[in-house]
């Protein structure tokens, strides 16, 4: 099943937020068209080790990671006549999404108001760090810097005073991810307007509003206590317990939610009396007294192996887990079950999670190689292969 067939995606964008948009749309159907610069392509094929491939035709694996389902176009818009096959693209297009600096693409003729004269029914995407307006319009943004910039660091980490303590970056970019998502429901949210309407949109996307929003209850918790939340490593500011606990050989997360599982939780430690401690009987009170609900927990949980807690745990209907490396946590048999695991073309991929009707919606076509598709698409636009070859030698195309 795809959804978005028909849908034509010119993708100008590269790296990370922009490619992980487009390649949702690619997965979901839509025909995806990446315009990379000749020679040298999106950033993100040369951010190795590791490699796949060898020689000329390795590729990083971080560029697999955003850009399946896609075809690859290398055509040089900073030159007059790339611009123009660009802009030719873009009046057969629906959607357009880039991700250069605010203005960057009007010298090129590139930006949403001219191509959306062109083609009104264009919907138009633009990712930056900080969004078309304001007083940091005009900086870069970097996904480490706005998790820094956007509160996210202040609460991930282990606290102060403690070995280890101080702000921690979230181990994959986050923000980026959630931009990229984002991007996609407004898009998706536009294409069923334009059904309506019959115009397209333009969108303004900002890495730093987006990081603003993932903040989610600690954004919240702020807001209404007119506290700023601390870092806390892995308990949680509103539930206890509710982190890792260590078991006699490792350690297992336990994740308490409401009064029942708490009661469950307790029985089988051994104390049933903690669900009617008033130090324990609400949540509230378990957070309130935080440091010695989870010393108790800690002295039962520490007297057996974690599988025996795991297998007792969800016999109780705990929420409870263990903390699995990424190549467990990829064998894991429900990984294995659901197909996240895949290769296509030789290339080793984490499959998309969209399912519908049963159905996965994820592309089976590979990562492109640096315009493996620009002589196809450019005779899509009527360009013959004599002028194909000249745009070619004059470095236009590659």
């Amino acid at each position: 099943m795809n959804p978005l067939e028909g849908i034509k995606v010119l993708d100008l964008s590269r790296v990370l937020a922009g490619p992980w948009c487009t390649q949702l749309l690619a997965d979901l159907g839509a025909d995806v068209i990446k315009v990379e610069r000749p020679g040298h392509g999106d950033d993100t094929r040369h951010w190795g080790p590791p490699w796949h491939g060898e020689g000329d035709h390795r590729v990083a694996a971080y560029f697999l990671s955003c850009n399946r389902g896609k075809r690859s176009a290398a055509i040089d818009f900073a030159r007059l006549e790339g611009a123009a096959l660009v802009r030719k693209l873009a009046e057969k297009a629906d959607i357009v999404i880039e991700n250069f600096k605010v203005g960057g693409l009007q010298k090129f003729g590139l930006d949403a108001e001219s191509l959306r004269k062109a083609n009104p029914r264009l919907v138009y995407a633009s990712i930056t760090g900080f969004g078309q307006d304001g007083p940091y319009a005009d900086r870069a943004g970097y996904d480490y810097i706005i998790q820094g910039m956007g509160g996210l660091m202040s609460i991930t980490g282990l606290p102060d005073g403690v070995p280890g303590g101080g702000p921690m970056r979230v181990g994959v970019a986050v923000v980026d991810l959630f931009t990229g998502l984002y991007t996609c429901a407004a898009i998706l949210a536009a294409l069923y307007r334009r059904e309506k309407s019959g115009e397209g949109a333009y969108i303004d996307a900002a890495l730093f509003d987006t990081q603003l929003a993932m903040l989610a209850n600690q954004a919240s918790n702020a807001l209404v206590s007119g506290k700023d939340p601390p870092r806390q490593g892995n308990t949680h500011p509103n539930l206890v317990p509710y982190q890792p606990f260590a078991a006699a050989d490792q350690p297992i997360i336990i994740a308490i939610g409401n009064e029942r599982q708490f009661a469950r939780l307790a029985t089988i430690c051994g104390h049933p009396e903690w669900a009617h401690d008033p130090r324990f009987a609400s949540n509230e009170a378990r957070v309130a007294n935080r440091d010695e609900m989870v010393r108790l927990v800690s002295d039962a949980i520490a007297q057996r192996r974690a599988a025996e807690w795991l297998d007792q745990l969800e016999s109780a209907g705990i929420p409870a887990g263990p903390i699995n490396r990424i190549s467990q946590a990829l064998g894991d048999v429900q990984a294995q079950h659901r197909r996240m695991v895949r290769a296509i073309a030789g290339m080793p991929l984490v499959g998309s999670p969209v399912r519908l009707d049963g159905e996965r919606a994820d592309s089976d076509r590979p990562p492109p190689a640096l315009g493996e598709h620009t002589d196809q698409i450019l005779a899509a636009l009527g360009i013959e292969e004599a002028e194909a070859a000249r745009l070619r030698e004059a470095g236009v195309i590659g």
